[in-house]
């Protein structure tokens, strides 16, 4: 005699158990890369205010002489400066949610300023594409600041903000020991 085996399948209950955890670890797999994609933008940031302050102290540590040339048994005092502010790249409002590409056209972007003045003193560059806009203010021989403005999400609302402030003392460049952030997953 031949037993038929009963063939059973999966219940609904369990079928529905299945898709219910199948869309929590969707939820949360969209909240994690949402999160290491928002990480991600905000390292830029971070690291390019890193690059202008050391850029801007090591600016400072130029030492400025005269170009003439001295009178026997003459001397010629050492003089530190800041850059001069920079303008910011872009002008205008930060990009709105995508990346902006700087003109590396002479007189354009991080190709402006001189010798004392602006990118060119700070020998800082940007050539790849960019979330934040980029500005550099100084107040001659007292302080400097690097700052990085964003719309990450392109609401045009608000704004990512980071900051990084140095000033001189007693002849140094002194750096703020972290970066300000506002808003910084905005």
């Amino acid at each position: 005699m031949i037993k038929k085996q009963n063939a059973r399948g999966f219940t609904l209950v369990e079928l529905m158990i299945v898709v219910a955890i199948v869309g929590i670890l969707a939820a949360l797999a969209i909240f994690g890369v949402k999160k290491y994609v928002t990480n991600a933008k905000t390292a830029e940031a971070r690291n390019t205010l890193g690059q202008i302050s050391k850029n801007a102290a090591g600016a400072w540590a130029r030492e400025i002489m005269p170009g003439s040339v001295l009178d026997n048994g003459g001397t010629a005092a050492a003089a530190n400066q800041l850059c001069a502010t920079a303008t910011s790249v872009p002008t205008g409002n930060p990009p709105q949610g995508v990346k902006y590409q700087s003109s590396t056209a002479k007189g354009a972007d991080y190709n402006t300023g001189d010798a004392n003045t602006g990118w060119i003193c700070l020998k800082f560059q940007m050539d790849g594409p960019q979330y934040y806009q980029y500005g550099y203010t100084a107040d001659p021989g007292k302080s400097f600041s690097s700052i990085a403005r964003g719309d990450l999400n392109g609401d045009g609302t608000n704004f990512s903000t980071f900051k990084r402030d140095a000033a001189v003392r007693d002849g140094q460049i002194v750096l703020s020991p972290a970066i300000s952030e506002t808003d910084p997953d905005e």
